[in-house]
């Protein structure tokens, strides 16, 4: 029924980059806010990026300039391109989608970036 499965995580050396792909559930992509969280070891899971179903994007402070969130409509699929990494990026990475006007949050189980300095 209802899925979110993340790919594209994995080790790169500090100022590299990874492209992180979320495919989606056509059933609530086409009508959700997707986004990408992320949550680093002993810290509080928090948000990175969000794309609305109108090309509206949003970025936290600390990823600004050098990520980049894209929805592709025709693969129910939401991607974030991340550039220059930091060792500070290091953490779990979730994909998440929000229904618009409906009790409806939804996530994927997670995938693992690490960025050595």
């Amino acid at each position: 029924q209802v899925q979110l499965v993340e790919s594209g995580g994995g080790l790169v050396q500090a100022g590299g980059s990874l492209r992180l792909s979320c495919a989606a559930s056509r059933a609530i992509f086409r009508v959700s806010l997707m986004g990408w969280y992320r949550q680093a070891p002993g810290k509080q899971r928090e948000l990175v990026a969000t794309a609305s179903t109108t090309g509206s994007t949003n970025y936290a402070d600390s990823v600004k300039g050098r990520f980049t969130i894209a929805r592709d409509d025709a693969k129910n699929t939401v991607y974030l391109q991340m550039n220059s990494l930091k060792p500070e990026d290091t953490a779990v990475y979730y994909c998440n989608a929000v229904v618009y006007l409906a009790n409806m949050n939804y996530w994927g189980e997670g995938t693992l970036v690490t960025v050595s300095s």
